[in-house]
């Protein structure tokens, strides 16, 4: 998809920014950036303030003080997206009265109000049209209403409603968030082909970072800067992170030599003083002499100390320093042995299974040991609907799903969790009989240590309610053998995908994962690719593959 040059002028600039929430939290402090020509890949922990910087450069929030400067026109896909479902494709993407005036002065009427509504813009109707071929979206007319679109789809749409206004700068907040591989790919084609001017997307999607120009990073209220996408970022951090330990165990060894030389000094000087005390004895010096040398022998032996005390501290000030310098991105480590299923046990048979939505006929289908599979298809395909089914949550139309260990089910809507419970009362719930010293030695390994386990979790942060609602799903009792999970890396940042691969790693059962994530479901060893469309079909991550890209324009 090519763009229009945009013109010189095209920035986005933000000057002493500083923002509080109305409780008084503050999350910016005197923040000044320039977002550059090109694509910017904008990324950082959950909570850290990403999408409400994206607000504030788009002006829908005012920042406390401090000022934002654009150059050009500004465009915002906000994460959360809802069109009103009445509304026709044209009229969803902005040209509805454009193509109404064309249609009129097709028809021959010649009313000037008809001419000052298509202005210079005559050709729209390709232009949208084009637009949403490039998207994926050729299919959808223009007359067709936005209620007979997927989700996934009107994502892409609003994308496409944004791309026809031609904006100078444009702002992605987790664009690919509940697209299909299908949808996400045109997505990835569109941000690769941006030529306009300031882009900048909030992602977590590491497939979409790839495609950047740079990674900024927000990190404590500011940026830092990398250059090219997201494997040259963590090359970079790497890279610093190993730079990082070695300078932190330098100065930890020159404390440690620091406060050596310390007492060696003091041992020094009390031996000195004892030897010049008994000298003085021996010699009967007068009592003035005596006091003058001890006084001289004092100053001394402080000077001597005060010199070693100094560099002492000045040694934990470096310490200290090189330790900031450390990042400290825990990762999950769980001992979940009794999840363990032998290989060639069925945990999960589905027989001729029809479920309540949509025109999916399972077949014969069945599960082994710990097998790990992952539930691949377009949105709408009916993934989550299949996964509910199998939980006994939905009923089906026809045939039947057993299962034959264990099982247990991670919602993408995190509603395993009771908000007016804390951390470990929920995880007890769903674990009755196990003690809660081991409750707490487990939960403490997802993160949550001493008074943290005691949070409700209607407080807790989104990083922290997913590792909630992980742990009471994993540290369930009887242990699960079987984990179901749908869309789990949806609106994660990178540091908590992390930790749920490195949970998984721990897990010794069966996994069945419906998602769109493909770095991260190969990070996890999936075994088996199911793709969903009227029936299940077997399929290999290379073909899975060779599927997407056969689906990209060309």
């Amino acid at each position: 998809m090519s763009h229009p040059s945009a013109p010189a002028g095209a920035s986005l600039t933000c000057s002493a920014l500083s923002f509080q929430w109305p409780d008084g939290t503050t999350l910016f402090d005197g923040l000044t950036l320039s977002f550059g020509r090109g694509r910017t890949g904008l990324v950082g922990a959950n909570g850290t303030g990403k999408s409400t910087l994206l607000r504030l450069l788009a002006g829908e929030l005012r920042p406390s003080r401090g000022s934002v400067s654009v150059g050009g026109g500004l465009a915002h896909l906000p994460q959360n997206i809802t069109l009103d479902t009445t509304l026709r494709v044209d009229q969803a993407l902005g040209i509805g009265e454009r193509r109404a005036a064309l249609r009129a002065i097709e028809s021959g009427d010649v009313d000037e109000r008809h001419f000052e509504a298509v202005g210079d813009d005559w050709d729209v109707e390709e232009r949208a049209l084009a637009t949403l071929g490039s998207l994926g979206l050729g299919g959808v007319g223009l007359d067709r209403t936005v209620g007979e679109m997927s989700g996934g789809e009107t994502v892409l749409l609003r994308l496409a409603a944004l791309l026809l206004e031609r904006p100078d700068v444009l702002l992605l907040d987790e664009p690919t968030n509940n697209l299909d591989l299908f949808a996400r790919r045109r997505l990835y084609e569109a941000v690769e082909s941006w030529r306009s001017g300031v882009l900048v997307v909030v992602s977590h999607d590491r497939d979409l970072l790839e495609r950047v120009d740079r990674i900024a990073e927000l990190r404590s209220g500011s940026v830092s800067w990398y250059g090219g996408g997201w494997s040259a970022y963590e090359e970079t951090l790497a890279a610093q992170a190993e730079t990082a330990g070695r300078a932190l165990r330098a100065a930890e060894a020159d404390v440690r030599r620091q406060k050596r030389e310390l007492e060696e000094t003091r041992t020094k000087v009390a031996r000195r003083q004892r030897h010049s005390k008994k000298m003085d004895a021996q010699r009967r010096a007068p009592r003035i002499v005596a006091g003058e040398k001890k006084r001289s022998a004092q100053e001394s032996a402080d000077k001597l100390r005060g010199v070693q005390e100094d560099r002492l501290d000045e040694a934990r000030e470096r310490r200290e320093e090189a330790a900031e310098a450390v990042r400290h991105d825990a990762e999950i480590r769980v001992n979940l042995p009794h999840t363990a299923v032998p290989a060639g046990r069925t945990v999960l048979r589905l027989n001729e299974l029809r479920p309540r939505f949509g025109t999916l006929r399972t077949g014969t289908l069945q599960l082994h040991g710990p097998e790990r599979v992952a539930l691949l298809g377009r949105n709408g395909a009916g993934k989550t609907t299949l996964l509910r089914t199998l939980t006994g949550e939905l009923a089906p139309l026809s045939g039947q799903a057993e299962t034959f260990v264990p099982l247990r089910f991670l919602p993408q809507r995190l509603d395993v969790l009771d908000d007016g419970l804390s951390v470990a009362e929920n995880v007890s719930r769903a674990a009755p009989g196990v003690t809660d010293n081991h409750i707490r030695s487990q939960l403490a390994r997802f993160l949550f240590k001493g008074a943290r386990a005691e949070q409700p979790a209607g407080t807790l942060s989104g990083g922290e309610r997913f590792r909630a609602a992980l742990a009471a799903t994993m540290l369930a009792a009887p242990a699960p053998q079987l984990l179901m999970l749908d869309e789990p890396t949806n609106n994660l940042d990178v540091a908590s995908v992390r930790q749920l691969t490195s949970a998984l790693e721990s897990y010794e059962g069966a996994l069945l994962i419906a998602g769109h994530d493909l770095p991260f479901l190969q990070s996890v060893g999936i075994t088996r690719w199911l793709l969903l469309g009227e029936e299940i079909t077997e399929s290999s991550a290379d073909e899975i593959h060779g599927l997407l890209e056969a689906s990209e324009p060309g």
